[in-house]
């Protein structure tokens, strides 16, 4: 059963994914070479708890930190640590944010310095991958429709396109049904109804698709070591156009958009 919010607890989530949104805001200030991902993640918590929430990864099945942090060929849920950024890296920051009874979730592929154009078109590809999946976050459209729109995007532009990790929906808890994977087929999956909250998210690799565990248990990367972009949104699908309910403008504030 899919989990329609009122619009009462709309409300509740935008005002976590704006904190969320902040933070990423926050973040985009020092990402910069010599920084070190354990004193971002740090700057983090603190920013989280003195406006008023809760960071949803901490403790979230025993990780460890605020931020999922992943680096160059992490796909996702990297473990920040002491490594200092250097020019030419890209860092995905994946951010929750408990709030109200609600979470809300938001993750941006950084740019460190000068990337390599190849890496840059990466970043572009997966965003414009992100975007496009909103697009059919409408309602009476199904969620096999978003996976699609994604999928075609990235594969027309010959990247892997994640298939062990997905999107969900967004609530009360952190991960809620349904699953949005990143790969599918039009028309299929469950129906898409007003207001309905979900996290899109799209985690495209340079190269092959294939990924695996690191032995922290948590880090997933490229089996070939080649870069991975992830970027995501939380949204209420609506009538005729999706509502975005995170943000990146504070982002683009720090950082040129890819």
């Amino acid at each position: 059963m899919l989990k329609v919010k009122t619009e009462d607890e709309v409300e509740l989530i935008r005002k976590s994914a704006l904190l969320v949104s902040k933070t990423h805001g926050l973040v985009s200030e020092w990402i910069k070479p010599g920084m070190s991902l354990i004193k971002i993640d740090k700057l983090a918590y603190e920013f989280i708890h003195d406006n008023g929430g809760v960071p949803s990864f901490l403790g979230y099945n025993g990780f460890p930190n605020s931020l999922c942090v992943s680096l160059n060929e992490v796909v996702v849920h990297g473990i920040p640590t002491d490594y200092e950024l250097k020019d030419g890296d890209i860092v995905s920051v994946d951010c929750g944010v408990y709030m109200n009874g609600y979470h809300g979730d938001s993750a941006y592929t950084y740019a460190v310095g000068e990337i390599e154009p190849a890496t840059k078109r990466l970043l572009q590809v997966t965003l414009e991958s992100l975007y496009l999946g909103i697009e059919k976050a409408v309602h009476g459209y199904r969620v096999g429709d978003i996976s699609h729109a994604i999928q075609s995007h990235a594969e027309l532009h010959g990247y892997g396109v994640v298939r062990e990790l997905v999107g969900h929906g967004v609530g009360a808890n952190l991960h809620e049904k349904p699953e949005v994977p990143n790969f599918g087929g039009r028309g299929k999956g469950p129906k898409l109804e007003e207001n309905l909250v979900l996290a899109i998210e799209p985690m495209i690799n340079m190269g092959t698709r294939e990924v695996y565990m690191a032995d922290d248990k948590w880090s997933i990367l490229t089996t070939d070591h080649l870069p991975s972009a992830h970027y995501e949104h939380t949204i209420v699908v609506r009538k005729g156009k999706a509502e975005l309910l995170s943000t990146f403008e504070y982002i683009h504030k720090n950082q040129a958009i890819v």
